[in-house]
């Protein structure tokens, strides 16, 4: 069931050629990032090309809840009067992060460092998650956290009077936890250091430095050290957010899928530590083109081209990619099953813990459209059926997670028979153009009746 309404049941049914450009919206993590870091900064920051899904939209009141003054002007545009570092001001209600992973763990590090309560909470998905990945380290500067069992939401943080700052190395490779400790960081005196064993995605330090923070990045025989010095006073931007490389994820692999295809996916942020998915795509075969690359407010950026292609081959996926395309490996594992022979991915425990365990979900899923597919905690494997094609003719549970959704919906467009989607609903929270975009490159979407 959907946590915004109604579940709203979806098929999906095979496909004539996709053809056309797929414009896919603002990316996700630095639309947060964007937010966040503009409520901190002194004076207007100014955003074009803001995802405006409703996680973004729940952090953007968040903001507001914190004492920032947060403007939609339309069509992306927005601007953020910001309150400075150490500025925002105890909400006078509980926050409601929706069903943001993302949003919930960067605000909570942003307000760890301030003195007043915050009281978190989500829908039933967030608060499934476990949040004490992100509380354990922001004790550290002195806050406290009291939630239910296993450190879930409705938590309440109570942030550190007298904070410090902290040197931490991240257990598990998590940009969530890394932003989170960061932005802590902000509002301790002195320098916060941060190591991770593998490299993730890099926004949060890309941006910090874009808005006059004083944060180095170094690769050490230990792993990547960041470290920044707290209470600056951070500066406003004018940002325009690059397209979202994990959105753009959804029409690339079904034009690689569904015969005759030949799509372009434009603007696209091409950031070392997101494209590992397409990275994939190509070492499995696939007709996958960069064309136009540039750079885009520090990001690079390129178009996609992606064409249908027969005769891309099962592979192993690097364990050390997993942190590159972590929110990519549900729609990879239906590639998968169109591509001939096995491919496995190892190195990706982390998906246990999204908003949904992806691993079951996909598994399950994909065994009943006809699929063999094993598991073990910390890996999967897809046999894919190459030429012989998926059968579909099953009905798949999204769990309240858009990315499951919106991959069945994906198999349905290339399997023999229609595949169904209990709750198509989640996908509002990342892509509200999904059924749109979609629809308009030859897409057979229909509600369930």
């Amino acid at each position: 069931m959907s946590s915004h309404g109604t579940p709203t049941p979806m098929i999906s049914r095979k496909a004539e050629p996709l053809k056309g450009v797929a414009e896919v919206p603002g990316d996700k993590s630095i639309s947060h990032r964007s937010l966040i870091l503009g409520a901190m900064a002194v004076g207007e920051t100014q955003i074009t090309g803001l995802l405006e899904g409703e996680d973004v939209l729940d952090t953007a009141k968040a903001m507001r809840a914190l004492g920032a003054e947060v403007v939609r002007h339309g069509d992306g545009a927005w601007s953020v009067h910001g309150v400075g570092v150490g500025g925002f001001g105890e909400p006078d209600d509980v926050i409601d992060c929706g069903n943001s992973g993302t949003g919930v763990r960067l605000i909570m590090g942003a307000v760890a460092t301030h003195p007043f309560a915050v009281t978190f909470t989500g829908d039933a998905s967030l608060r499934s998650r476990p949040m004490g990945r992100v509380t354990e380290p922001l004790s550290l500067f002195g806050t406290t956290s009291f939630g239910r069992a296993g450190g879930r939401l409705p938590l309440t943080m109570v942030g550190a009077e007298s904070p410090v700052p902290v040197r931490y190395t991240t257990p598990v490779p998590s940009a969530q936890v890394k932003s989170a400790v960061l932005l802590a960081g902000l509002n301790a005196p002195g320098v916060t250091v941060v190591t991770e064993k593998e490299a993730t995605r890099d926004h949060t330090e890309r941006m910090l430095a874009g808005f006059g923070a004083e944060v180095t990045v170094e690769d050490t025989a230990e792993g990547r050290v960041i470290s920044l010095v707290g209470q600056p006073e951070l500066k406003p931007q004018v940002i325009a957010v690059p397209r979202d490389p994990s959105s753009a994820a959804f029409p690339v692999c079904a034009a690689l899928i569904v015969p005759g295809s030949d799509v372009l996916v434009p603007g696209i942020g091409l950031n070392p530590t997101r494209a590992g998915l397409f990275t994939t795509l190509r070492e499995m075969g696939a007709d996958l083109t960069y064309e136009n690359e540039r750079e885009e407010g520090g990001e690079p950026v390129a178009d996609l081209r992606a064409r249908f292609s027969p005769d891309m081959k099962g592979i192993e996926v690097p364990a050390e990619r997993a942190a590159s395309m972590i929110d990519e490996y549900p729609v990879l594992s239906v590639v998968a099953s169109f591509a001939e022979g096995i491919t496995r991915c190892p190195g990706v425990k982390e998906l246990r813990v999204k908003e949904s365990d992806r691993i079951d979900a996909m598994a399950v899923g994909l065994r009943a459209c006809g699929v063999e597919v094993d598991e073990g905690e910390d890996w999967f494997s897809v046999k894919g059926l190459g030429p012989e094609g998926v059968p579909g003719g099953a009905r798949a549970e999204a769990r309240l997670d858009h990315r499951i959704a919106m991959s069945f919906l994906i198999c349905g467009m290339a399997a023999k028979q229609p595949v169904e989607v209990d709750d198509a609903g989640p996908i509002a929270t990342s892509f509200p153009i999904f059924m749109d975009l979609m629809g308009g490159l030859g897409a057979k979407l229909e509600t369930a009746g």
